[in-house]
């Protein structure tokens, strides 16, 4: 498991196909796996399998990426139920954040992004905060640098309808 900055806040990750993995970041923030989790990528071709959104919902999401817009989407073949709560849809996400985008990069595939914070607790905003938080409870690796633009978690649209589910904000 990883710690990493992104758009607004630190992010806890993983890979996405390895269930030990993700149940491991659930135990961790004692988050039920029905709640589901995102997924970042560097670009859109990282979520083939995962997602298969219709024509009509590419046209709401292809603007807003890569950019700090969460969209939750009809899950596709790759999406295993520990990632979508065991649901029919997947929350997806292409990064701008230069480190969170090198990130899945490196890995060559998308990666569980879910807030590095104790469920229902404020997300952490620094390096230093992870630190604090996590450093009894087993994370593997903490990539060092600043959070973006955002002053907290991005927002989440449903791509089926374009509503917005969690509203996001910009620092100003």
């Amino acid at each position: 498991m990883v710690a990493y900055p992104t758009e607004g806040v630190f992010g806890l990750g993983c890979d996405p196909q390895n269930a030990a993995a993700v149940l491991r970041v659930l135990a961790i923030k004692d988050r039920p796996v029905e709640k589901g989790l995102i997924l970042i990528a560097s670009d859109r071709a990282q979520l083939s399998g995962y997602v298969c959104p219709d024509p009509v919902m590419e046209q709401r999401i292809v603007p807003s990426w890569p950019g700090p817009v969460t969209w939750l989407l009809p899950a596709g073949p790759l999406a295993r139920p520990w990632l979508t709560g065991g649901g029919g849809l997947l929350a997806v996400r292409v990064t701008d954040h230069p480190v969170a985008a090198a990130l899945c990069r490196a890995f060559g595939a998308p990666i569980v992004s879910t807030s590095a914070n104790l469920s229902k607790k404020r997300p952490a905003k620094s390096a230093l905060a992870v630190r604090k938080l996590l450093r009894t409870r087993g994370l593997d690796y903490l990539v060092p640098g600043a959070t973006g633009k955002q002053s907290g978690p991005t927002e989440i649209r449903d791509g089926r309808t374009g509503a917005v589910l969690r509203s996001g904000s910009a620092r100003r």
